[in-house]
């Protein structure tokens, strides 16, 4: 794979989501390769028929890679909260609506726990990357964190989707000073060291290595 994607190559980043742009565009930096965006090459967004993170991840990466004829990246991703049978899941994005208003979004989650009386608010975040070349060669790399669901939402600068209801277990060294913080709290910094998509990405890193 080291041949095949190094310094000075071009990547397709197909997702049409600006804060999973923002992040992957800074966590890909290091690895010195030009990452287009999938509106730099006004690619239209593919139904995500599958029924796993890594079907769906596929589908967008190997659309994306016969459109341009580039190695393409995409990601699936979701919220999972284990007494709502790990829902919203693979429909984390749906729950949003076409509006993509993740507030409706936080809210359904809320409602769906209180309707089932559940005081367990034991959840996970899942991200699954593939990564597809035009000869069709493709690789796939998953990323999890654990947390809770909190509520209110907690919003800080960085947050977006599910993040202001998302508390990680593992909380980063100045939790010590403000206590526990939702992703959406945390700087650019610390939710880049903690959070699933930064563990799938690193990954896909250690495998270009």
């Amino acid at each position: 794979m080291t041949n095949l994607l190094s310094l000075g190559n071009r990547l397709v980043l197909a997702t049409h989501n600006q804060g999973k742009r923002l992040e992957f565009a800074d966590m890909l930096e290091p690895l010195g390769v030009q990452v287009d965006s999938a509106s730099d090459h006004n690619l239209p967004e593919p139904e995500e028929t599958g029924t796993s993170f890594e079907e769906n991840a596929l589908l967008k990466a190997r659309a994306a890679a016969q459109a341009t004829g580039l190695p393409s990246l995409a990601d699936d991703s979701g919220l999972c909260v284990v007494d709502l049978d790990n829902a919203p899941g693979l429909y984390s994005a749906r729950w949003a609506g076409p509006e993509k208003d993740f507030s409706r979004a936080m809210q359904k989650v809320q409602q769906a726990l209180e309707d089932k009386n559940s005081t367990r608010r034991d959840c996970f975040f899942i991200c699954t990357l593939a990564l597809v070349f035009p000869d069709g060669a493709e690789y796939c790399f998953e990323g999890r964190v654990d947390g809770q669901i909190v509520w209110p939402p907690r919003q800080g600068e960085t947050g977006f989707g599910y993040d202001p209801i998302f508390e990680p277990l593992e909380q980063p060294a100045s939790s010590v000073q403000k206590g526990r913080q939702t992703f959406a709290e945390m700087t650019k910094e610390e939710k880049h060291a903690l959070s699933h998509r930064s563990r799938a990405v690193a990954k896909f890193r250690s495998a270009l290595k």
